[in-house]
């Protein structure tokens, strides 16, 4: 290269000009610097889902993930995928291309309202809007409410991915108690009554009454009323998140919110995602019609529709074929991997340990010895290619830090037992370090503290709760018990 390839005064030659500009380098804090002035402040309090977090990592193959909440999507029938998506392009192809209405298309309206009455709930048209998921209906629900500084209820674990969005929205969270029979609604009403001294109201209550995200309890029939009973008395909103309640494995089913309540005060919302697929990204919310039309209005800003394409899908798919036998197959299958994940838990954990036994849906809850961090246990899990979602996810206090969500959807039995074996090595690494640092034996959780209410006998047979269990060594039925 001689200097006449240069450009003048720049030292930059032909070919590199030929090239175009390069390619910008990874932001470095310095370069954050320049536009920290321009965020907006609610980016301060923005926390990152903890789930979404680990994706990257549980999608490597050799990882067996009992993190996410996912449903395993490799049951759905791909030939009826395959006629579901041939019946739209074939009858409805200029239309399912198109913008719809922002409150959804009447078809999909129709599939809600039949998926609604087999929980036992009327559903009216008008008092639906089409989201993009059950995730949206969080985000506008909150969009819609809150402002700064307002209060949310949600119960004490709650939902890990609500967190980030009430936290995006500056909302303070007051969390109240669950034990095996749900939110303890006394502590609640103790809670409402301290807010109202300090002259605060709560916009709403976020609950997942039907074997709750991560906890896998249920709420009892008694607390279900008596909510809706303080929601009425109080004129208080409740957000009733309810995507697993046909998952159930046993036990008889339990009203939801929105049936006791009418739809006065109570909002509702539903998906598809656990019941067909996430990937349609097809959810809903039913509220009371002041409320309804200002959560219309947040979502034509979000996204002005939901996919029309996927609505179209999900109506082919009711018209092919019968969408309950689907849910009949899936309750089966997770059936069996609650089992085998109890019985594994029986077998691998330490007995100074102690885990939920759900009765539907996808998620139990373990807790460990106070002294273990299930953060710091994370890390050291995948490095034996085994993961789970840390307990302080689900608080906004520091709390949960020796609790865990293991999900047992996602994978097989094989797996389920092998990832936690992994675990349960990991923690007995820690539980014998603790003893030869101390010198003394971990306390067993069952002898330090009395059981949870219903947990002697595993919650009410009719509400399909969830009870406590000291683990017992050797015993590889105990889970079940």
């Amino acid at each position: 290269m001689t200097i006449d390839d240069r450009r003048p005064g720049t030292g930059e030659s032909a070919e590199a000009r030929e090239r175009g500009p390069a390619a910008p380098e990874r932001s470095t804090s310095r370069d954050l610097e320049r536009y920290a002035g321009l965020f907006a402040s609610r980016t301060r309090v923005m926390k990152s889902s903890a789930m979404r977090d680990m994706m990257a990592l549980t999608a490597r193959p050799e990882v067996i993930s009992l993190a996410g909440g996912l449903p395993d999507t490799s049951t759905f029938p791909p030939e009826t995928l395959a006629a579901a998506t041939t019946r739209v392009a074939t009858e409805s192809a200029a239309r399912a291309l198109q913008y719809g209405p922002t409150d959804g298309l009447a078809e999909a309206k129709e599939c809600i309202a039949q998926v609604m009455a087999a929980d036992g709930m009327r559903c009216d048209p008008d008092d639906v809007v089409v989201t993009t998921g059950g995730q949206q209906v969080i985000d506008l629900v909150t969009k819609t409410l809150i402002d700064p500084g307002d209060v949310v209820v949600a119960e004490a674990p709650t939902y890990p991915g609500a967190v980030p969005t009430f936290l995006s929205y500056q909302a303070d969270v007051v969390q109240v108690e669950t034990d095996s029979d749900g939110m303890r609604i006394d502590l609640l009403e103790e809670t409402l009554e301290r807010l109202e001294r300090e002259g605060r109201r709560p916009k709403f209550v976020y609950t997942i009454p039907s074997f709750q995200n991560p906890s896998g309890v249920t709420m009892s029939i008694e607390r279900r009323r008596r909510l809706v009973e303080v929601a009425h008395e109080r004129e208080l909103l409740v957000l009733e998140d309810n995507p697993y309640a046909l998952l159930r494995y046993e036990g008889s089913p339990v009203p939801t919110l929105h049936a006791l309540d009418g739809g006065v005060f109570v909002m509702y919302l539903g998906t598809f995602s656990k019941i067909l697929s996430p990937g349609i990204r097809l959810g809903w919310v039913v509220a009371p019609p002041p409320v309804l039309e200002k959560i219309n209005l947040g979502k034509q800003a979000s996204d002005l529709c939901t996919s029309t394409l996927t609505q179209l899908l999900v109506k082919a798919y009711f018209q092919e074929a019968d969408w309950r036998d689907y849910v009949d197959s899936l309750t089966g299958i997770y059936r069996s991997r609650r089992d085998t994940m109890l019985d594994a838990l029986a077998e691998f954990f330490p007995p100074e340990a102690e885990w939920t036994r759900p009765a539907g849906g996808l998620f139990i809850w373990a807790t460990l010895p106070d002294f273990i961090d299930t953060t710091d246990l994370l890390a050291r899990a995948l490095r034996d290619n085994v993961a789970f979602v840390p307990g302080e996810a689900a608080y906004l206090d520091g709390r949960g830090r020796s609790s865990m969500r293991l999900n047992f959807s996602a994978v097989g039995e094989d797996a389920i037992r092998e990832g936690i074996r992994r675990i349960g090595k990991v923690v007995a690494e820690q539980v014998a370090l603790y003893g030869t640092l101390t010198g003394r034996r971990a306390p067993s959780r069952g002898s330090e503290r009395p059981a949870a209410s219903g947990a002697s006998d595993g919650g009410a047979a009719g509400s399909g709760g969830a009870r406590i269990l000291p683990l017992r060594r050797g015993d590889g039925r105990a889970g079940r018990r």
